[in-house]
């Protein structure tokens, strides 16, 4: 990790000194590995685990499922530790509200026949209650209330068992994917008697379409020719997922549940089998209930062990993130992109979740939380834009390695580490080319942190620290110089010369007049209670722009929260350089010591280590505080917080969005040219 510390700098010459002493460090963190075998290699995976027990100490392994019992024996000699066995049910609700809670893009809908397969779905601030359905041998159907209330209220022995069982014995065929193979090339209208077979034609008394399915298997009894196995397998599949869908929708209704979440070895990401509970869903709830998928499915019952073997250190208190450099992510279920990938069971094979430092909540001021969406423009939808913005990441990668190497020049592998993190970076772009729901929604905050989580593995935790340090002392320099000259101007004209400092003097185009006008009436009124500020660049940004618009505000009257990033991204500035920038200008200006002293203004972090901004994952502590204050007025500054991400957000209080387009692409997208201003003062409807 990167850190940075204050010199001390008692009876020296500070004038030419740097501003302060930047290192990188050793840390322990907590990282979650989850790796896919089948049974078959149950060897080999022992070994692997054998191999990676660090912790010596470790007397137990938790264990769940079926394996927990088949392997207890096999799990003891290898490894010599004692299997632990946690119940099935209760390992698989842990999981299930682990991943929804701390992966924003856990859950889709699976939509075969659009340009995008798998449709995300933004994670709701509640999560309870829900309906599991897991479809494994038989379908037991759980209604989860709360973090530990949850009842199994009812089920069906008809489940992937069953298919699987009288697929083998229809077809000759015994494995499971082989009879999927099979189910996906047959045509099930050979075999079943539809609608329009009874009547002709559609049952337009009861509404029933002629294509509906009158009898599964009903030509079989009428019919002397042999039928197809690839037929059969269809027609079996469909009988059996159209039954769970009836009995899951029937449940739902019954308990006045809207959201119904799938999983089990029949569903793992299969495309025929979430095609088919998909319409059966959408045919029986008349379109009321959506059956919705989890792309770490498979991992759910390991990830509640983990949880119950865990519980002294009371892993909920946490946040947990997905690290992307290290997640296989999801694959495409379109057997033309990669032929040799479907020939192992399920598509998610790797997922690396990092412990954070602090937990991450919803900002209390967003209007909606369960609306709330980050991002500007989804690239999954939008195939021109995806190719746009893929290759602008694609062209920019060798500057990124190359200054990646050069911020560590004492280190003698510095070049092959940059080589390593530009081949893996490339190799996920190309990836997401291919397959652009492979981590969720991608969004360009997606492809920014994938990058920042790339070079992390590679540790160059701040390839701009060097950068920042050398910005961040030359615009210390010119501090007092621009605060006399804006103390200088007449009330109107400093207000825009605030403005346009916040901008970094980046003002081009001046377009954004009427809204300022209105933002100038609204200053002439009584001062906010409490400003909460986003800020974003080291150097000019900060100390020129974000400062003077501080101490404006706090001469008003108004305390300021200033919110910086947690951890390094690009030439953002972190927490604690924040801290030691603060301290300087304090020093220099009586209105910003004072403000400090008095806890008029507070310095916080974020939670987070992005160039954009999430505002349903902020650190609790801001939260808490934005609350404390009764903030009135949300800044947000920069591309990157204010219009990649949160240009749409709607917040209960006043705000102020303020960026310069600084890519032609986006600014024709918003329908403005380049280094044209985005100036957005908005006012909450009463």
């Amino acid at each position: 990790v990167a850190r940075v510390r204050s010199f001390d700098h008692s009876g020296k010459d500070i004038e030419n000194e740097p501003l302060y002493e930047i290192s990188v460090q050793e840390e322990i963190t907590a990282r979650l590995h989850f790796i896919k075998f089948e049974n078959t290699y149950i060897e080999t995976c022992l070994d692997f685990i054998k191999d990676h027990l660090v912790n010596t100490e470790t007397k137990v392994i938790k264990a769940t499922g079926g394996g927990a019992y088949k392997f207890k024996d096999l799990i003891e000699k290898k490894l010599g530790l004692k299997v632990d066995k946690e119940d099935v049910m209760t390992c698989l609700i842990k999981g299930c509200n682990f991943v929804l809670r701390n992966i924003p893009h856990e859950v889709f809908a699976y939509q075969k026949d659009s340009d995008t397969e798998f449709r995300f779905q933004t994670n709701h601030p509640n999560i309870f209650p829900y309906l599991l359905v897991n479809i494994g041998s038989g379908v037991s159907i759980v209604k989860v209330e709360t973090e530990d209330k949850f009842e199994w209220i009812g089920g069906s022995s008809i489940g992937g068992g069953t298919f699987w069982g009288l697929g083998a014995l229809l077809t000759k065929t015994k494995k499971f994917d082989e009879l999927l193979q099979l189910a996906s090339k047959g045509q099930h209208t050979n075999v079943d008697m539809l609608v329009k077979d009874v009547y002709g034609g559609a049952y337009q008394t009861l509404g029933l379409s002629g294509n509906l399915i009158a009898s599964s298997f009903g030509k079989s009894t009428t019919a002397d020719k042999e039928f197809s196995k690839e037929d059969m397998a269809k027609s079996l599949l469909h009988m059996i997922s159209n039954d769970i869908g009836q009995l899951a929708c029937l449940y739902a209704k019954l308990h006045n549940l809207d959201k119904i979440y799938f999983g089990g070895f029949f569903i793992r990401g299969h495309p025929v089998t979430m095609r088919t509970i998909t319409y059966s869903i959408n045919f029986f709830s008349k379109g009321e209930v959506q059956a919705l998928f989890l792309r770490h499915e498979g991992y759910l019952g390991a990830i509640g062990a983990f949880l119950k073997g865990a519980e002294q250190d009371n892993p909920n208190q946490y946040s947990w993130g997905e690290n992307y450099a290290g997640s296989s992510g999801l694959m495409s279920t379109s057997p033309d992109v990669y032929p040799m990938q479907r020939t192992r069971s399920g598509t998610f094979d790797m997922l690396e979740m990092d412990r954070l430092e602090r937990p991450l909540v919803n900002l209390p001021l967003l209007k909606d939380p369960s609306t709330y969406i980050p991002d500007t423009v989804d690239l999954t939808d939008d195939a021109m834009a995806r190719k746009y913005w893929l290759t602008c990441f694609e062209e920019a990668l060798d500057g990124v390695a190359k200054r990646a190497a050069a911020s560590q020049p004492d280190s003698i592998d510095a070049l092959q580490r940059a080589e390593k993190f530009r081949q893996k970076y490339w190799n996920k772009l190309q990836t997401l080319r291919q397959q652009p729901f492979a981590y969720g929604t991608l969004t360009v905050r997606s492809l920014l942190d994938t990058r920042e989580h790339c070079l992390n593995e590679f540790n160059f935790p701040d390839p701009y620290s060097k950068v920042k340090q050398k910005e961040n002392g030359i615009a210390l320099k010119c501090f007092q110089s621009v605060i006399e000259s804006l103390d200088s101007l007449g009330w109107e004209e400093r207000q825009f010369a605030l403005v346009k400092g916040l901008l970094a003097g980046n003002v081009f185009d001046w377009g954004a007049k009427a809204v300022s006008d209105q933002w100038l009436e609204r200053l002439k009124g009584p001062p906010h209670k409490c400003a909460l500020i986003f800020a974003d660049n080291s150097g000019i940004d900060i100390i020129l722009g974000v400062f003077p618009f501080v101490r404006e505000l706090l001469s008003r009257g108004t305390e300021v929260i200033l919110a910086c990033n947690s951890g390094p991204a690009l030439n953002d500035v972190t927490y604690s350089e924040s801290l030691i920038v603060t301290e300087r200008i304090a020093a220099m200006d009586p209105v910003i010591q004072s403000a400090l002293r008095e806890e008029k203004l507070l310095l916080v972090q974020t939670g987070s280590s992005s160039p954009c901004l999430d505002l349903s994952r902020l650190d609790k502590g801001l939260a808490v505080l934005v609350r404390e204050r009764k903030t009135d007025l949300v800044i947000i500054e920069g591309m990157g917080r204010a219009i990649h991400t949160n240009y749409y957000a709607a917040l209960k209080c006043e705000s102020l969005k303020l960026a310069v387009i600084k890519n032609s692409w986006l600014a024709d997208r918003l329908g403005g040219k380049i280094f044209s201003v985005i100036f957005k003062y908005e006012v909450p409807c009463k």
